[in-house]
C-alpha cells in the first residue's frame, strides 16, 4: 500500500512538472524579443526624452516664459511664477525613470555585444539629460543615479561634480565612438547613425559645459577646450549637422503643434518682439505669426507676466502666436545648433581660452542662426553692422548674450541656462509676479523627493540652498 501511494504521489509530481513546462512555454510571447533590442530602445528612449525636453511643462508652460521668449495669453499664472513642488515632476521623473534609466540599459547592451559605438551614443545622451537636469535643480542624483537594485535613495550630487562628472562621461563617449570600427549601429532618430556626428555632438556639448562652469573655475574651463583641441577638435561645422528631432505628422508631431490643436494658451512674448522690431530683425517673421486681426505693428507680443484681464484686455486676435515655422507638426526639436557652437568659441576665444578671432566668430554665428530658417543675403550684412549689433570686445557678454538668446528662440531651457549664466539680455519681470521682482533661476525639487528620499533631498537644501525658485545655483556666479 505504501509503495502504491509513493507511485500515485510520483505520477502527479511529473504531470505537475509538464503541465507547469507546457504552461511556460504557453506564456513566452513568441513575437516579443527576450533580450532588449538596443535599436528600438534608443529610438524609444530619444524620442521621450526630447519630448519633455520640448514640450509643455518644461519648455512652454515655465523655461520659455523665465527666459521671455513666450508668454501666456490665458491662465497667465505661470507666466507671475505661481508654482508648487508638483509644477517641475517631468523633468525629474522622465529624466530618471525613463531617459537615464533607458540610457543606461543601451550602454550595457552596448558592452554586452561589443560595440561601443552604442555605448558612445548612449553615454552622449545620458550626459545631455543629466545637464539638462542640473541646470534646472542644481544639485541632483548623479553618481548613483539609476542604479536602482544598489542605491533606492540616491544621494543628490553637488552641482559642480555633477558637472565635472559628466564632463568625464563625454570624453569617455568620445574615446568609445569610432566611425572606423566596423561596429554600425541602428534606431538613431537625430543623426541616422553617423557616428562621425555623434562625436561633433559629444564636443559640442564638453564646449558648453565649458563655458557653464566658466566664471566658477576657469582654469577647469581652459582644461576641458584644450583637451578637445589635443584629441582634434571636431564640432559640428554646419547647420546640416544640428543636433535635432525631425517631428511627423499626428501622432508624431512636435510637442508644441500637439498642444496648439487643442489650446490657445501661449503667444510671442513682447519683450522679444519689441528686440526684434528695434534691429529690423527678419528672424521675427520666423518667430512670430501675424495677428488674427489687422493691427498696425502686425506683430504683437503679450507682456509677460500680465494678469489674465490685463491678457484677454489685448486679446487672442490681436496679439501673435509663435510663428507658423515653430507650429508645424514637423519642426524640429533643437537640441544643439551650429549657431549656438559658434557663439560659444566666440566667447571661449573673448575670454583667452583659444586664439581664434571671436569677433569673427560672433558674426559667423549671427549669419549661422540666419541661415537655420533660410535667411540670406543683403539683409544681413545690413543686420550685422548695425550699432547695437557690432560685437563688443569690452563687453562680450553683452554682445554674445543678446545675439545667442535671439538664436534660441525656442529653445527654452538653454535659453534660460544661458541668461542665467551671462546675465544679458537684462530681463526685467512684471510688477503682477510674485517673487517680489525677480525672474526664476531653478526649478523646484519634486514634491515626491521630500516623501521619498527625505534624507537626501533635507541634505540637498542644507547645501544648496532653500528649495526655492529664486535660490541661485552653482553656475550662476553673477
Amino acid at each position: 500500500m505504501k509503495n502504491k501511494k509513493l507511485y500515485i504521489f510520483a505520477i502527479l509530481a511529473l504531470a505537475f512538472s509538464s503541465c507547469k513546462k507546457e504552461l511556460d512555454e504557453v506564456n513566452i510571447n513568441p513575437n516579443a524579443p527576450e533580450v532588449a533590442q538596443p535599436d528600438y530602445l534608443l529610438t524609444g528612449t530619444t524620442k521621450t526624452t526630447v519630448d519633455t525636453y520640448w514640450g509643455v511643462t518644461n519648455n512652454m508652460n515655465s523655461s520659455l516664459l523665465f527666459a521671455q521668449h513666450w508668454a501666456k495669453v490665458q491662465y497667465t499664472e505661470e507666466d507671475r511664477f505661481i508654482f508648487s513642488n508638483s509644477s517641475f515632476t517631468s523633468l525629474w521623473s522622465t529624466g530618471y525613470a525613463q531617459s537615464i534609466a533607458g540610457f543606461n540599459k543601451i550602454i550595457e547592451l552596448g558592452d554586452a555585444q561589443g560595440n561601443t559605438n552604442y555605448k558612445g551614443v548612449a553615454l552622449v545622451l545620458r550626459s545631455w539629460v543629466f545637464l539638462l537636469l542640473t541646470d534646472a535643480y542644481g544639485d541632483i542624483p548623479y553618481s548613483q543615479a539609476g542604479k536602482i537594485k544598489q542605491f533606492v535613495t540616491p544621494v543628490y550630487d553637488k552641482q559642480k561634480d555633477v558637472y565635472y562628472g559628466i564632463l568625464n562621461d563625454l570624453k569617455s563617449a568620445q574615446a568609445a565612438l569610432d566611425p572606423a570600427s566596423g561596429k554600425t549601429i541602428a534606431g538613431d532618430v537625430i543623426y541616422g547613425n553617423n557616428i562621425a556626428s555623434w562625436k561633433k555632438f559629444a564636443n559640442a556639448l564638453r564646449l558648453r559645459i565649458a563655458l557653464r562652469i566658466a566664471d566658477k573655475d576657469a582654469t577647469k574651463a581652459k582644461q576641458v577646450i584644450d583637451e578637445i583641441q589635443a584629441e582634434g577638435g571636431a564640432y559640428i561645422s554646419s547647420n546640416a549637422e544640428n543636433a535635432i528631432l525631425k517631428y511627423d505628422v499626428s501622432p508624431q508631431q512636435n510637442p508644441v503643434a500637439a498642444s496648439f490643436e487643442t489650446r490657445n494658451d501661449y503667444r510671442i512674448s513682447k519683450t522679444i518682439v519689441d528686440k526684434l522690431f528695434s534691429l529690423s530683425d527678419p528672424r521675427l517673421s520666423v518667430y512670430a505669426s501675424r495677428t488674427e486681426n489687422t493691427t498696425p505693428q502686425t506683430y504683437v507680443g503679450i507682456p509677460n507676466g500680465s494678469t489674465n484681464s490685463e491678457a484677454s484686455a489685448i486679446g487672442l486676435a490681436n496679439s501673435s502666436k509663435p510663428g507658423t515655422y515653430f507650429l508645424d507638426a514637423k519642426a524640429p526639436a533643437v537640441i544643439f545648433s551650429y549657431a549656438e557652437l559658434l557663439f560659444d568659441r566666440a566667447e571661449a576665444a573673448a575670454r583667452g581660452f583659444t586664439t581664434e578671432n571671436a569677433e569673427d566668430l560672433y558674426k559667423q554665428a549671427i549669419r549661422a542662426s540666419f541661415a537655420q530658417y533660410n535667411i540670406s543675403g543683403t539683409a544681413v550684412d545690413s543686420y550685422i553692422s548695425q550699432t547695437a549689433v557690432v560685437y563688443d570686445a569690452a563687453n562680450f557678454k553683452k554682445s554674445i548674450g543678446e545675439q545667442k538668446w535671439i538664436a534660441l528662440f525656442g529653445q527654452g531651457l538653454e535659453a534660460w541656462a544661458e541668461q542665467r549664466r551671462l546675465d544679458y539680455p537684462q530681463l526685467t519681470a512684471s510688477v503682477n509676479t510674485v517673487l517680489n521682482g525677480k525672474i526664476p533661476v531653478r526649478f523646484i525639487y519634486p514634491g515626491t523627493e521630500q516623501s521619498l528620499n527625505g534624507q537626501n533631498y533635507k541634505n540637498a537644501v542644507s547645501s544648496q540652498g532653500a528649495d526655492l525658485l529664486t535660490t541661485k545655483l552653482w553656475f550662476d556666479a553673477f
